[in-house]
């Protein structure tokens, strides 16, 4: 069985070790094959093995200027079943039950929200709901800024779009994408 290798580069590996050594000491039992990759991956600044994964795919910017990995094609599949969420209009008729989609329907909605810009909550409400029927913009708000799409203050008072390199399906995905509301990253 061919195992897929994903490499990780470390800015600091000072503060790497540290980090790995400071969650180690914390165990009370040595760590399973799995509980170590978790904690190589949370000591490389992700929060566990899953989210190190999904982002070892993409390009990334290193403060140095080092470029990362290149971006892999974008997953035809998996855009042609997030497009069955969206109505004719380009707007999300209702919330898929599986991540990878909702990741995509999230950068689609990070695509249209305006860069540079602030917003409160109830207008950064408004907006999202004018891209999706379901109802439930406080849960789009919540997993934009849990996929760190977003950022929003403590107090839910200023939320800003912050600016990543996207997946390769999304520019796929809006090429794809019916009606008025498709727009570019």
């Amino acid at each position: 069985m061919t195992r897929t290798i994903f490499p990780m580069e470390v800015a600091d590996l000072s503060a790497f070790a540290k980090s790995l050594r400071d969650q180690i000491a914390r165990l009370d039992h040595a760590p399973s094959h799995v509980e170590m990759l978790n904690l190589l991956s949370r000591a490389g600044g992700y929060r566990n093995y899953q989210h190190f994964r999904s982002s070892a795919g993409t390009t990334v910017a290193f403060p140095d200027g080092v470029a990362g990995v290149e971006a892999p094609p974008a997953d035809e599949t998996r855009v042609a079943r997030t497009l069955r969420v969206f109505d004719v209009g380009g707007r999300i008729i209702r919330w898929p039950s599986k991540r990878s989609q909702q990741e995509l329907c999230l950068w689609s909605l990070w695509s249209r929200i305006p860069p540079k810009r602030s917003f409160s909550e109830r207008e950064i409400g408004d907006l999202l709901n004018g891209f999706h029927l379901f109802g439930d913009a406080a849960l789009l708000r919540r997993d934009l800024v849990d996929l760190g799409l977003m950022r929003r203050n403590r107090d839910g008072s200023d939320y800003r779009r912050l600016e990543k390199a996207p997946p390769p399906e999304l520019k796929l995905l809006l090429q794809k994408l019916p009606g008025p509301t498709k727009k570019a990253a």
